[in-house]
């Protein structure tokens, strides 16, 4: 195995965009149709569960328009397993034409959008026959950046508050389907090996947020109230990894040399990630106050032996402001002795369990009333694939699902119970009817080839479901 160093510096070297872009131009009047009828769909399911003002938000028109994206400085890897990882600088200075409507205000639009972000396209797994790539998998490493231009901008009111809706809205959108951890899967041979083309994550980075200097100096621009009762911060912070959910730490009051000293731990797919860290000031009478933000990515990170100090901007603008972290990072590995040897009780992650959903055949019955998915159960866990309905181009009764879900080991949790795979029928999860299940128990996939069990399960009623459970332990990378 590689040393991490090596790992982390490793390039397969720049290589000509040209024949993406000519890709991209040629499939741009396709892209735009998808866009029309998946970009107000994936904003309903996305936005519906974040509340007011987000759920009242409704799109009409959705057209991209006639510039395509633009991708340049391409460097090519290879992957664990033997695909083509490309990574690319996106930019597109699009001419779009979206209607939104935002109750209670008027409707408005956006006329102009510029998105610029750095992309994976993993593309695996490789075959000896057309079109010799299974499938194309393709995410952000980190939320793009985003500028907006709305139409008749002068006569909207309230323009700021809406620049950061719709911002908020797009980059939920792009996070839930294409910003890692997210993939955005496009089969390109129909009958696609899910297991070939699933990449595991790399590893578990552990974060401690050590210690700050110098924080909330004081800003001319705070009133002589705010500064007098609310003199020095009562800090903490909020640390984030590309579309992964927020952890955050205690609060600790009125110091500008506060310590935590709190461990957190996150997956890591790219070592290009960028951690986000953003120190705010806890006031409960008028909202909190940002201190600052700083950003690393996880290979410079590591490359610096893991111990870092963040200089933290405000408003785009350097400040005194420092932020000290350390990061340890355990690579995933094909052997359980790390959660096997580990003692019970202890909150680190030893491991992943990762249960993959790939198809489910053979399902019976009239196909409009055939809403099929799948269930996992391990411990107190439960987690469903997306119910498939009945459309154009779809075979209901033999339905794909390309799904993973990953489940974090903890010292004593293996050996444990079964994992139980069942196929139901039904929309919403009140309604769902079991169709069978399978269990699995975790001998198996102890004693399986590379801790990778993968087959078949007939789970009754004549249905098959596709599925593997992978196990892997840790070890820290040196």
């Amino acid at each position: 195995m590689a040393s991490l160093v090596e790992t982390l510096t490793a390039s397969g070297g720049a290589e000509s965009p040209g024949f993406i872009n000519d890709l991209i131009k040629q499939l741009w009047p396709n892209i735009c149709e998808v866009a029309k009828t998946m970009i107000p769909e994936t904003a309903k399911v996305v936005l519906e569960p974040m509340g007011s003002p987000f759920k009242n938000i409704t799109f009409g028109k959705c057209e991209l328009g006639p510039v395509p994206i633009h991708v340049s400085n391409v460097d090519v890897h290879q992957t664990e397993n033997n695909g083509i990882k490309l990574d690319v600088d996106v930019d597109w200075d699009g001419q779009c034409d979206f209607e939104l409507k935002l109750d209670p205000l008027p409707q408005f639009g956006v006329e102009h959008m510029k998105l610029r972000g750095r992309l994976s396209i993993l593309l695996s797994p490789l075959l000896n026959t057309f079109p010799l790539i299974g499938a194309a998998q393709v995410a952000f490493m980190n939320e793009p950046h985003i500028d907006l231009e709305f139409t008749d901008a002068a006569h909207i009111a309230n323009i700021g508050f809406i620049d950061r809706i719709v911002k908020k809205i797009v980059i939920s959108i792009i996070g839930s389907m294409a910003i890692l951890p997210n993939r955005f899967l496009l089969k390109l041979d129909p009958a696609n090996d899910y297991f070939k083309t699933y990449l595991h994550p790399l590893g578990v980075l552990r974060v401690t947020v050590e210690s700050g200097e110098h924080l909330g100096e004081e800003k001319e621009e705070k009133s002589f109230l705010k500064r007098l009762v609310h003199d020095v911060p009562d800090c903490f912070v909020k640390l984030k990894l590309s579309a992964e959910p927020e952890w955050q730490t205690k609060t600790v009051d009125n110091h500008r040399h506060p310590e935590w000293n709190e461990t957190h731990e996150m997956l890591v797919y790219d070592y290009d990630q960028i951690l986000e860290a953003d120190v705010q000031d806890q006031d409960t009478a008028t909202g909190h106050d940002d201190i600052g933000v700083g950003r690393i990515s996880v290979k410079d990170l590591l490359l610096e032996g893991g111990q870092h100090q963040l200089s933290l901007t405000h408003r785009e603008q350097p400040t005194d402001g420092k932020l000290n972290i350390r990061g340890d990072f355990h690579r995933f590995v094909a052997d359980p002795t790390s959660f096997l040897s580990g003692e019970a009780g202890g909150k680190e992650t030893l491991g992943l369990m990762s249960v993959l959903i790939a198809s489910a055949r053979n399902l019976s019955g009239p196909r409009d009333a055939l809403i099929p998915s799948v269930r996992v159960y391990w411990g107190d866990g439960v987690w469903r694939t997306q119910p498939k309905q009945d459309m154009p181009g779809l075979d209901i009764q033999n339905p794909g699902f390309d799904r993973a879900f990953k489940i974090p080991i903890l010292a004593g949790m293996v050996p444990g119970p079964p994992v139980k795979i069942v196929l139901v029928n039904g929309l919403k999860d009140k309604d769902l009817v079991e169709v069978g299940e399978a269990e699995v128990s975790l001998d198996e996939v102890l004693a399986a080839p590379n801790l990778a069990l993968q087959r078949d399960f007939d789970v009754g009623n004549g249905a098959i479901v596709k599925a593997a459970i992978w196990l892997r332990g840790t070890t820290l990378a040196q």
